[in-house]
């Protein structure tokens, strides 16, 4: 009998498409047994062909979009290139054409997932993106699939390795953050322009993505808060062990009652929680369900082969879903139109470490203002005084961020206060 070929159109041939390129040419042998067919790269799109002729035989390489759209032959494309356009627009055509995708593109989904998802749907194609959030780590097949029987009430994690490698040295080594920065540049974990990781800008196209999955709703990266890790300061990582807790740059997808919570931010998590010892440039993804419980998936968040992987492990359920007749089996699920709340709705805990006048009635004035605004302080320490300045750290229970805010719009104001020296959200857990 002879064997099916699938035909793979690679778009892009940098970190992961080179990733995608080497483990197709290892498996390949494999490949038949997995899924009842051999997959072959027959065209990889690139700018610059001569670049790439050490890595790929030159009857493969074009830098001509037509040469792929046009070849009936080629039944998958996979988009590794990145960004917005002409990625968008690519994946478009190739769907009308009647052509499945796999893409690693956070960017394009966290913004126009659900229009690429409805094309694809009228198209009876896959498009299929397990390589957008987490690299390696498994998580949008077991929100989509394996974790669909539950009521999911949260998704939280660490989805940024970068900023996670930041900060794990900054906690180990008690580096600032700038020094930190540059180690983590040096050894290739940070873009020359660090800005997407540092300002919780990655991390929150992947909330997005990971949000409207979970609650079956479309949350896109317009609708996530995001704030980076650039004030963090080892003394705040220190305090924060004192408090029992470590610093985190988190992403929180909550359900409640009155709609939905997605943001980014540094977050002062308990010592306990698993996510507290995601280490280096680790993920994890955290997912309470209500079958499940909790569930934690941890892994290789990016690299040419980690991600790689993820990207191939598309292309064979592709392969699969042809074999058998039933692509476009799973599409989007975002069947629901829940509204997602503004910050000033959604509820934390805050660290606030301040510098004030040491005198009688200070902390008296201070909680009055907390108080008028329903702020309920949980831990109130002294830490350092030099002359007629105090250094004080406070801890609230969780309460609204509005109300937080106005608190500490009053109190930037009152002549005793000479210093608001850090602001970091507090994550509690539902028995503390």
């Amino acid at each position: 009998m002879e064997q099916i070929v699938r035909k793979i159109a690679l778009l892009g041939m940098g970190t992961v498409g080179s990733g995608v390129y080497q483990i197709i040419e290892k498996q390949r042998a494999e490949m038949p047994h997995k899924i009842g067919a051999e997959l072959e790269v027959a065209k990889v799109l690139v700018r610059n062909k001569a670049k790439y002729t050490a890595l790929v035989p030159q009857d493969k390489l074009t830098d001509q979009w037509a040469d792929v759209l046009n070849d009936d032959t080629i039944d998958i494309v996979v988009e590794v290139m990145g960004g917005i356009e002409p990625a968008r627009t690519y994946i478009k055509e190739a769907l009308k054409k009647g052509k499945h995708v796999v893409t690693a593109n956070k960017d394009l989904m966290a913004m126009h997932g659900h229009e690429l998802l409805d094309i694809a749907k009228s198209q009876n194609c896959d498009l299929l993106f397990e390589a957008a959030v987490a690299g390696g780590i498994p998580i949008i097949r077991p929100l989509k699939q394996c974790l669909a029987g539950n009521d999911i009430s949260e998704v939280m994690g660490i989805i940024n390795g970068t900023t996670n490698f930041i900060l794990t040295k900054m906690t180990e080594e008690g580096m600032e953050f700038a020094d930190a920065l540059q180690l983590a540049t040096d050894l290739g974990y940070a873009e020359a322009d660090p800005t997407a990781d540092i300002e919780g800008y990655d991390a929150g196209r992947k909330l997005a993505i990971l949000a409207s999955l979970a609650f079956h709703t479309s949350v896109t990266f317009d609708d996530v808060y995001t704030e980076g890790i650039s004030k963090i300061t080892a003394k705040d990582i220190r305090y924060a062990h004192e408090l029992g807790c470590e610093i985190k740059l988190l992403g929180i997808a909550k359900h409640t009652e009155d709609g939905i919570e997605v943001k980014i931010h540094p977050t002062m998590i308990p010592q306990n929680h698993p996510l507290a010892k995601v280490n280096d440039a680790f993920n994890a993804v955290f997912v309470h369900g209500d079958a499940v419980d909790d569930a934690m998936f941890y892994g290789r968040g990016a690299g040419s082969l980690p991600t790689g992987s993820a990207v191939v492990g598309d292309i064979m359920d592709v392969a699969r879903n042809m074999l058998f007749g039933c692509n476009g089996r799973i599409g989007c699920t975002c069947y629901k139109d829940i509204p997602v709340k503004q910050m000033g709705d959604t509820k934390s805990g805050y660290y606030i470490r301040m510098k004030l006048e040491d005198r009688a009635g200070t902390l008296a004035a201070l909680a009055g203002v907390f108080g008028s605004n329903n702020v309920s302080i949980n831990k109130l320490l002294q830490k350092t005084k030099h002359e007629d300045t105090a250094e004080v750290v406070i801890v609230t229970h969780d309460v609204l961020e509005k109300k937080f805010m106005d608190s500490i719009t009053v109190i930037s104001t009152m002549s005793m206060v000479k210093e608001i020296s850090s602001i970091i959200r507090v994550y509690q857990t539902a028995d503390e």
